[in-house]
């Protein structure tokens, strides 16, 4: 695959061009690549549109950006505002999956978009089957590749939440010309240059990181080498979704599943960038704000527009996160060096008011980690790493790393937001100087944490630690507190209706809280995306790497089970009631929320039914 390398053009635009005009005062009449984005376009490295870019643009190509278009207008005229590119469009679905951003988990429609101009919801669902057709409907001979959250973890037959059925891979039904599965950078400039050399986009089928389609008679006739993955709609069946999935989810070799009018043909995954790559991208001259063109502010920007991203992948595997099937388990982390130059511009910045929001990634303090097996053969599939001797934390570096951006001048806050694995803060003294500098310099008011659960059979589906360990943490962290003038507190994530969590479950973790003083008013009732192992639970039943069988929540015991976290709330009461009476704690009305006698327990909104 290619190299990122330091630019071959200096002249990068201030903002990147979203209209005709703005695209001919770069000095071009036509972009080589244009970018169609279902977020509003802003300049920032978080935002998709803006990292691809300027990477491509950093790579010698040129770059236009389509934001939002119209997709309601018959004519189509948004998508045709620069007319045809050079080489191929891109479709971007937007950085949170089109579909969970449009429904709640209950299946309630939503009604803003935090990645929209004012809040307002203006991406159609199934994003990328929208645009493309429009697309292909209007350029029907220009390539279009597809990617993002939307199309990768839909790269192959797929379990569909909204619409509780097994669905083709997207391939199958989006006219594309290849779908780039992971972070995309390194597969888009390789297009890019393959086509601009003269390759055909037909041709490019061996490109790491990119999945294509083959015909039904070219794949009987001329079979790619690689396993056959069984065909969809056989794949329907709960026990062969089961076992899909998981050669899916333990599988680097090329993989291909048949579909009744086409074959998908998945090559195995990109190789991470170099952390010197990462510099490159990451320190390219984004703004940093949203395209002035918009005249109400983009809710996503606030929160993030003064963050730094330090690594990138996860090597949590947690069982209901598309994080590493998207940025995968190895951790590649920026140079300190160039995290300080990028700390530098902020602080220089006229916006900037001293607090650098978040310093991470998908989990701060993974910072620096590093194996020795990765260089050779990449992460181990089949291992947790996360308890693994081999695996090097990076707890000095990122203390370090905090020291130095917090004395840049102008700089008087640096603050962790992404949050922190607490079980890879090692028990030695440097893990309790990290605790303590953490504790005290680098939280305004709590520390974000993710146990999701305390009961062990749920934990240990979700691929997290377990009552014990987040017990230790905050014993630990309650120790810090002891001399403190101004007391700081945790913060937990926690889920809801996870595949294996029963009600019985869900008072025993509200009990906890109540123990530990803790509340939370927001609860993530557990939603299964597409390629997750949990979303494979939820739909089979069946645990895929052990084969065992698993409980699933369904319909009202979803609602009933995450009311049992907000017990505070009047409004759950009716939920809570009746879950406490469905876990034999009748003891708890009266205890754990008032006696005001048994109502009855109205329905909720959600249609879902218990599947046989």
């Amino acid at each position: 695959m290619p190299a990122i390398t330091p630019g071959k053009i200096t002249d990068q635009p201030h903002y990147l061009p979203i209209t005709a005009e703005e695209l001919k005062n770069t000095g071009k009449s036509t972009p080589d690549i244009i970018l169609v984005s279902a977020d509003a376009y802003v300049d920032h490295p978080s935002f998709a549109a803006a990292l691809l870019g300027r990477t491509l643009i950093n790579a010698g190509f040129s770059v236009a950006i389509i934001s939002q278009p119209d997709w309601k207008e018959r004519e189509g005229k948004d998508f045709a505002r620069f007319g045809k590119p050079n080489l191929f469009f891109a479709v971007l679905p937007g950085a949170v999956d089109p579909m969970v951003s449009a429904y709640t988990p209950a299946l309630r429609r939503r009604h803003d978009d935090a990645y929209s101009p004012g809040g307002k919801l203006t991406r159609p669902e199934k994003t990328t089957l929208v645009y493309t057709n429009i697309l292909h409907r209007l350029f029907k001979d220009t390539p279009i590749i597809i990617g993002g959250i939307e199309a990768s973890l839909r790269r192959f037959a797929h379990y569909d939440y909204w619409s509780d059925s097994v669905k083709q891979g997207i391939l199958a039904d989006a006219p594309a010309s290849l779908l780039v599965y992971g972070m995309g950078e390194l597969q888009m400039i390789e297009i890019a240059a393959r086509l601009k050399n003269g390759e055909e986009i037909k041709d490019l089928t061996d490109i790491r990181g990119t999945s294509y389609t083959i015909s039904i008679a070219e794949f009987r006739e001329h079979p790619p080498t690689g396993i056959i993955l069984p065909a969809y709609p056989a794949v329907v069946n709960k026990e062969t979704y089961a076992e899909t999935f998981k050669i899916q989810y333990l599988s680097k070799d090329t993989l291909i599943q048949p579909h009744p009018k086409t074959v998908i043909v998945q090559n195995p995954p990109a190789r991470p960038l170099t952390s010197e790559e990462l510099d490159i991208i990451y320190e390219l001259p984004y703004t940093r704000k949203q395209h002035p063109a918009y005249k109400e502010p983009i809710p996503a920007l606030t929160p993030i527009q003064f963050s730094i991203t330090t690594h990138r992948g996860c090597f949590g595997a947690c069982s209901f996160c598309a994080i590493t099937h998207h940025q995968g388990k190895e951790i590649v982390s920026r140079s300190e060096a160039s995290i300080l130059r990028e700390a530098e511009r902020i602080a220089k910045m006229p916006e900037f008011k001293g607090t650098i929001s978040d310093l991470g990634g998908p989990s701060a303090n993974m910072y620096a980690c590093s194996c020795a097996k990765w260089e050779k053969n990449g992460p181990c599939l089949d291992k947790n790493c996360t308890t693994c001797p081999s695996m090097k934390l990076g707890t000095a570096e990122q203390i370090s790393l905090l020291r130095n951006v917090s004395e840049i001048r102008k700089v008087k806050h640096v603050f962790i937001s992404s949050g922190v694995r607490y079980d890879l803060i090692p028990k030695t003294e440097e893990g309790d100087r990290y605790l303590r500098e953490l504790t005290e310099r680098h939280i305004s008011g709590h520390l974000k944490v993710a146990p999701e659960h305390i009961s062990d059979r749920v934990t240990q589906l979700m691929n997290k630690p377990g009552k014990a360990v987040f017990d230790a943490f905050c014993k630990r962290f309650d120790a810090l507190q002891k001399d403190k003038l101004k007391r700081q507190y945790l913060v937990p994530y926690l889920m809801s209706s996870h595949p294996g969590c029963r009600i019985d479950d869900m008072v025993t973790l509200a009990l906890y809280l109540r123990e530990k003083g803790m509340y939370t008013e927001q609860v993530q009732d557990f939603t299964p995306v597409p390629m997750t192992l949990s979303t494979a639970m939820y739909y089979t039943g069946i645990h895929p790497l052990t084969g065992k069988k698993v409980y699933v929540p369904l319909g009202d015991e979803k609602r009933i089970q995450r009311a049992l976290l907000q017990w505070k709330d009047p409004k759950q009461y009716e939920y809570v009631v009746s879950g406490l009476l469905k876990a034999g704690r009748r003891d708890l009305i009266g205890d754990l929320v008032p006696n005001r006698g048994l109502p009855p327990v109205r329905k909720s909104g959600s249609s879902k039914k218990r599947r046989s």
